[in-house]
């Protein structure tokens, strides 16, 4: 952020890229602050975080849901519906990259003058005077900064005691209880989920940002990879300590090649391939995943990290480094490599942070899962009903890589949301490949958050079926209560069902364990 003076704009003047405020603004200075779409999960947040903090927050929504319904019981006032009196006397507006230029709450905000500024703004403001950790990238954001939070708020002490975060999703707790993602702690460090889906992160100055993976995403923004990957280039170069990335994914390793000298020499690459088979790593030191148990049909995924002396020393760059590796075990509650890679970044920006390594690793041993990330939602009938957020090609390669392994010889079952038209128009080929590795699919109609079916005429949840191989099993369903019933006639007891998507499908889980019941025992 460069600017000296936040800037109104009008209503057509929605950039989400443009700072809005000075590096030198604080909190306290916002003065009345209104939300619009309050509800949404990277607003609610936010807006938790500024009531904690003695802000005088309300917001709206249009529709009344669990979010605002929490906001509510804190005492920030929430309306259902948006209209042009709900900004009424705001000094600060606050809008998302789903709010339109002619929303009129937007337009009313710009006709009396009021600051209106995008959610990564207030995130930015809220990082300042913090030891801020962001976490980046197309997937695994959600899981990695949820990692990390439940690290410092089980082992933390002294000043990494009692941290603030910013997830966009809610976290499990041990006794299978959700716990919200925003938290304002006391201490002074503060871990956010750095969204690169509409550029936004360019705003952020963290003392340790982490890219879990740099892979092509969000198209319809950036227009083409490389773009997409300049993106990531510029966001580390805004980091004030460390960079931490995983080099398992071509992109971001091709995002620390393109680092500057400066930021290279405080980057730490992270991965499950030697480090001999890596590459060139543009002077950036290497923590290696060495798997010791291919196998995790207990639940477990048991690996080995092992890193340079100082980067288990806290040491943002290789400054005495003499090629001694400090070997540091883990076992996690959650399976699949890819949370091996996830709980990696998350123990070693706990370690920049002043953790010792082996303590971190401990504490991540308890982590139970972000909400909706391999989530067991029901047990009915002898099958499993597990709920999962995974919405990109790999992240559902991934979690049907953990499911076998977490399920050894059950038969897994899908029920698939596509969300965004644009999504499933770029990726339908890697979403049939994807899929292909379940037994049995069911693809639904399209959640369209901030597209229009109109705009996307031919594309629908066949765009995917018709691009399945012969051997694949993927039917198509629009309608998704139909598709929840069908899947879950199907199934037999020992089977796993998935419902997968970043939309609504996760409501399918109870009528899917809802069917399973009122059929259990009728097909002995």
């Amino acid at each position: 952020m460069n600017e000296q003076t936040p800037q109104t704009p009008q209503p057509t003047d929605l950039d989400p890229t443009a700072a809005r405020f000075a590096p030198t603004a604080q909190v306290a200075d916002l003065g009345r602050t209104h939300f619009i779409g309050i509800g949404g999960a990277g607003m609610s947040v936010l807006a938790e975080m500024l009531h904690q903090q003695g802000v005088d927050v309300d917001g709206s929504d249009m529709q009344q849901g669990a979010k605002t319904e929490r906001l509510a019981a804190l005492g920030i006032p929430v309306r259902i519906g948006q209209q042009a009196d709900n900004v009424r006397d705001a000094q600060v507006v606050v809008y998302s990259s789903a709010i339109k230029a002619d929303n009129p709450e937007i337009v009313a905000a710009a006709a009396q003058g009021s600051r209106i500024v995008h959610r990564s703004d207030i995130l930015a403001l809220l990082m300042h005077g913090r030891r801020a950790v962001t976490v980046a990238g197309a997937h695994g954001k959600t899981t990695t900064s949820s990692m990390l939070a439940h690290i410092l708020t089980h082992a933390g002490d002294g000043a990494l005691a009692d941290p603030s975060y910013a997830i966009g999703g809610s976290i499990q707790g041990p006794d299978g209880t959700t716990i919200d993602g925003g938290h304002a702690g006391e201490g002074d460090v503060l871990v956010a989920e750095a969204d690169e889906s509409d550029g936004s992160f360019a705003k952020y100055t963290p003392q340790i940002a982490i890219v879990t993976n740099a892979e092509p995403d969000h198209l319809d923004h950036y227009g083409d990879a490389d773009t997409y990957r300049a993106a990531f280039v510029d966001h580390l170069g805004h980091a004030r300590g460390a960079i931490v990335v995983c080099t398992d994914d071509a992109s971001a390793l091709a995002v620390l090649r393109r680092l500057d000298a400066t930021s290279a020499a405080h980057a730490i690459a992270y991965g499950t391939t030697p480090r001999e088979d890596v590459g060139e790593l543009n002077g950036a030191r290497y923590v290696h995943i060495a798997a010791e148990r291919e196998h995790a049909g207990d639940g477990a995924e048991s690996f080995m990290l092992e890193m340079p002396a100082s980067v288990a020393e806290g040491r943002t760059d290789a400054a005495g480094d003499d090629g001694t590796v400090v070997r540091v075990p883990v076992t996690l509650a959650v399976p699949g490599l890819h949370n091996a890679r996830n709980a990696t970044a998350a123990i070693v920006a706990a370690t920049l942070l002043g953790m010792d390594p082996h303590v971190a690793a401990q504490a991540v041993s308890t982590f139970r899962g972000a909400a909706r990330r391999f989530q067991i939602r029901a047990t009915a009938n002898g099958v499993t009903v597990v709920d999962d957020y995974a919405h990109h090609p790999t992240e559902i390669g991934a979690l049907l890589d953990a499911a076998r392994r977490r399920y050894p010889g059950a038969t897994i079952h899908v029920l698939f949301q596509p969300h965004l038209f644009s999504r499933t128009k770029f990726f339908a080929r890697e979403f049939a490949d994807a899929l292909a590795k379940a037994d049995d699919v069911i693809v639904t109609g399209v959640f369209p958050a901030r597209e229009k079916q109109q705009d996307f005429p031919d594309v629908d949840a066949s765009t995917i079926a018709d691009e399945a191989g012969d051997d694949a099993s993927i039917d198509v369903e629009e309608r998704m209560e139909t598709a929840a019933q069908m899947i879950a006639m199907r199934a037999k007891p020992g089977d796993v069902i998935f419902t997968v998507g970043a939309g609504d499908v996760t409501k399918m889980a109870p009528v899917i364990a809802h069917v399973l019941e009122a059929h259990a025992g009728k097909d002995d």
